[in-house]
């Protein structure tokens, strides 16, 4: 007897229905530590000079990176330079006669001593002077990876801030003594002890005096602030900055200009 359509879809059992599950709320990302704006203000003899607040878009962004990464690594290309070079056959002097007779010698075929299977001839897929080595690196990103490497330096306490570095005349002795009072005020003692890659000295304008100061000091380099780059920056531990309040401005307006981009 055939069942009909209606008798074999009354004997199916009837759906389990399934409560749906309610979307899981990922919790936001933040980052490790949390930082405080308030930064003390060092005098170049170690007292206190006041405080300064700083801004959260400089000094209170997340670390990236990725993208940190990607710009030192395109900064240090960039300036890689291009030595290494060898000559062709072509270029190397000498090789113009034939060095035997093309027949009856009973020796191989030969035109000229500076083939590649020869001694002192060329080279064959050498490295070229001509190779290009440098990355494009957008404005955006040189200004993020800056403000990523400058909040993450200020969240581990490696940024000092001082009024002013100012000297008569050029002295290493002076600038060393000033690098002496502030490890020890910020509680920093391997910036005056670090035999290399101590700390970068960031002016907030340019002053010759002050630079040649810190010159002879193998250890440390000096910079105007709007120079300030990613390389330079985690190549050295400290960051020493004078005269914070016009040194923020100038970089709030690196940041501005870094926006438009």
């Amino acid at each position: 007897m055939a069942t009909s359509p209606k008798t074999t879809a009354a004997k199916k059992a009837p759906a389990k229905a399934t409560a749906k599950r309610a979307p899981v709320k990922k919790a936001p990302v933040t980052d490790s530590a949390a930082i405080s704006l308030e930064a003390k203000i060092w005098s170049a003899t170690g007292g206190e000079a006041g405080t300064i607040t700083l801004p959260a878009e400089l000094f209170g962004m997340p670390w990236n990176a990725d993208l940190v990464h990607q710009v030192y690594t395109g900064m240090r290309a960039n300036a890689r330079p291009t030595v290494a070079n060898t000559k062709f056959r072509g270029e190397v002097s000498g090789g113009g006669k034939k060095p035997w007779k093309q027949k009856g010698t009973g020796r191989a075929r030969h035109g000229s001593t500076r083939s590649p299977i020869w001694r002192h001839g060329g080279i064959t897929h050498g490295p070229r002077a001509e190779r290009d080595y440098s990355v494009k690196i957008n404005k955006k990103m040189r200004v993020a990876a800056l403000v990523s490497v400058l909040s993450k330096k200020m969240r581990d306490g490696e940024v000092i801030f001082v009024d002013k570095l100012s000297f008569a005349e050029p002295k290493t002795r002076e600038a060393k003594a000033t690098l002496v009072a502030l490890a020890n005020a910020a509680g920093a003692p391997s910036l005056a002890t670090k035999r290399a890659n101590a700390a970068v000295v960031a002016f907030s304008q340019k002053d010759t005096v002050a630079e040649k100061s810190f010159r002879n000091i193998g250890s440390v380099i000096s910079e105007e602030v709007r120079n300030l780059n990613t390389v330079d920056l985690l190549d050295k531990k400290f960051l020493v900055i004078e005269n914070p309040a016009a040194a923020v401005e100038v970089l709030k307006s690196r940041l501005n200009k870094g926006a438009a981009a």
